[in-house]
């Protein structure tokens, strides 16, 4: 919310006054699902979330006053969704707290909620006062500096960053950065001493942090100084930066801003994307790897269908000329691909795929699997890579998904600059240290147990990596098993039963630090076993251990010969705290040999 003092829901209760009708009021800072500019969207509450009438009356209000206060007709945006609705529109960059102010007093204007209200904030019953005070927010708050530098870029073909602290025209090693508060004039720079970097953005469901480590590996192998940021953090040239998920627009931000920077690769995840939009308003190349069920009932994401134009967003960054990679098996992609404008790749597991073959008959890039060789096909030329065995990241074919993510990041690749035998060269080798791609599909052995340690974090992750699980020999088959708590119950039951599918002998159900979002200890960890004794997993089977790294030990303790032990971990502290007693049981192993 943009900051009623109100909106407190301990001093609503307090008071006795009604809840807001609306929830999530916030600024849009760069492209977004609603539109390509900054702007500002809330998602509506209440039985009248998504009254025709009162939506009308919304969208008169928004207009009537931007036009008073000077800003362009811009876009103006109803996404309707179950019973509520998200309402966004278009507003200058240097006015978007004023953006949420207008959005809340026309949404509570056109309910009649004149209730709520606090000294300083437009008054939802008055429409001359509540001008005057946007007004005064709209003075208070304009930098037309920065404005005048904007524009300049953009006619000048830069990208530009900017958030509450700073503005940044081009990128990387190519770019600057001042603070708001010592903006310089437009026409005191030298613009032609400005450019970007190449960059790429990288989405999906899954699989999203092994291609930018994958991509990011491959970019380093051709001589640039690469920054990537993902869930682990913030990279430049292979050492961290910063810890932490930072696969968000702030992520995307510090990697831009290093002046070491000469390629940037950045994960963009769903959260972000919605909350703020993209940090990037220009792209080289972006990939959308899947879609699967996830994340289901936020900020009214309610189908596959809601998730791909999540996702797709990244495609507003590219303009005419950047390469949009997407996946042809996926049909979800493939049913949303006809209403973009950006530049096309395809990749698929197999090369055959009729949607690869027309695309390289009209002269587009694809990458898929040809007689056990992943191919790219480029400009006209076809170039293997390597075979499937000489992949380490697809383990031998058992790894389906990372075949993919192979794909993806190949032609990323190509599509920045990067030569075919560079490209290679790197999937042949990435992957086969563990410290490759840390906390994905990591593999150990030892006393006779294989362990997986894995982030699958939903149905299809998951799916795939029992799959792998399965591919080889394995007396008993030992799960870890946990969920984030921002999942509908519906979401967490699905988990426990891709969970089922792959019989498994024991499970260690655990809480994810940081991870609960709303809900009690061990909440998350009964509705799997709930789900997982329906799915017929004995209660025998069954174990609680809400501590992630607790239940690891557990699982591994009972491990034996012959067994594999599958640990999806996701908080990075407990990730560390398991890879350590993975290491100290490996050498303990050893010194028993």
């Amino acid at each position: 919310m943009s900051g009623h003092p109100t909106a407190d829901p301990s001093a609503i209760e307090a008071l006795a006054l009604p809840a807001l009708p609306f929830d999530g009021s916030r600024r849009l800072t760069g492209p977004n699902l609603h539109f390509a500019g900054t702007g500002a969207v809330l998602e509506t509450l209440g039985a009248r979330g998504n009254d025709p009438s009162a939506l009308a009356d919304w969208r008169d209000r928004i207009t009537r006053l931007r036009a008073a206060l000077g800003w362009p007709a811009q876009a103006l945006v109803v996404r309707l969704h179950a019973d509520a609705a998200a309402l966004a529109f278009e507003a200058p960059v240097d006015q978007l707290y004023a953006a949420t102010e207008l959005n809340e007093w026309a949404w509570l204007a056109a309910l009649g909620e004149c209730v709520l209200h606090a000294p300083g904030h437009p008054p939802a019953w008055d429409e001359a006062d509540a001008l005057r005070c946007l007004r005064a927010m709209c003075a208070a708050e304009a930098q037309p500096r920065m404005r005048a530098l904007i524009e300049a870029a953009t006619a000048h073909g830069l990208p530009v960053l900017a958030d509450d602290d700073a503005l940044s025209l081009g990128t990387g090693a190519r770019g600057r950065s001042w603070p708001l508060a010592a903006l310089p004039h437009a026409d005191s720079l030298d613009w032609s001493a400005l450019g970007a970097v190449p960059s790429a953005l990288i989405t999906g469901s899954n699989g999203k942090t092994t291609t930018v480590r994958l991509l990011a590996a491959m970019l380093r192998a051709h001589g640039l100084c690469t920054g990537h940021s993902c869930t682990d953090g913030v990279f430049v040239d292979g050492e961290q930066q910063a810890e932490g998920d930072w696969s968000g627009p702030g992520g995307a931000r510090r990697v831009l801003r290093d002046p070491r920077v000469q390629a940037a690769v950045l994960e963009t995840a769903r959260g972000g994307v919605l909350r703020r939009g993209l940090a990037l308003t220009r792209a080289d190349a972006a990939c959308v790897t899947n879609i699967s069920a996830d994340h289901f009932g936020e900020y009214g994401i309610e189908s596959l269908d809601d998730i791909a134009e999540v996702k797709l967003t990244v495609a507003r960054a590219l303009g005419g000329k950047g390469v949009l990679v997407l996946n042809a098996d996926d049909p979800v992609l493939v049913a949303q691909a006809a209403g973009l404008q950006a530049r096309l790749a395809w990749f698929a597991l197999d090369d055959a795929h009729p949607r690869l073959q027309a695309h390289r008959a009209a002269g587009g890039a694809t990458c898929g699997l040809a007689a056990g060789v992943l191919q790219l096909s480029a400009g006209g030329e076809v170039m293997p890579l390597a075979a499937l065995e000489q992949i380490p990241l697809a383990a031998g074919g058992a790894a389906p998904y990372n075949l993919g993510n192979a794909a993806a990041a190949s032609l990323l690749a190509n599509a920045l600059g990067v030569p075919s035998p560079i490209i290679a060269q790197v999937l042949k080798r990435f992957g086969s240290d563990p410290a490759d791609n840390p906390g994905r599909l990591q593999r150990f052995a030892f006393g006779g147990v294989q362990v997986l340690l894995d982030y699958a974090h939903n149905p299809s992750g998951l799916r795939g990596l029992l799959r792998v699980a399965r591919a080889g020999p394995c007396t008993r088959l030992g799960l870890l098993l946990g969920q984030a708590g921002n999942r509908e119950d519906a979401d967490i039951r699905a988990l426990a039963r891709c969970a089922a599918e792959a019989r498994p002998d024991r499970v260690v159900l655990k809480d994810i630090e940081g991870y609960a979002r709303g809900r009690s200890a061990g909440e998350v960890p009964a509705l799997l076993a709930d789900e997982l004794r329906s799915c017929g997993i004995p209660e025998a089977a069954l174990q609680i251990e809400l501590d992630e790294v607790v239940a690891a030990r557990a699982l591994l303790e009972w491990a034996r010969t012959g067994d594999v032990v599958v640990l999806p971990v996701h908080a990075l502290d407990a990730r560390k705290a398991v890879l350590a007693l993975i290491e100290q049981l490996q050498a303990e192993a050893s010194a028993d040999r």
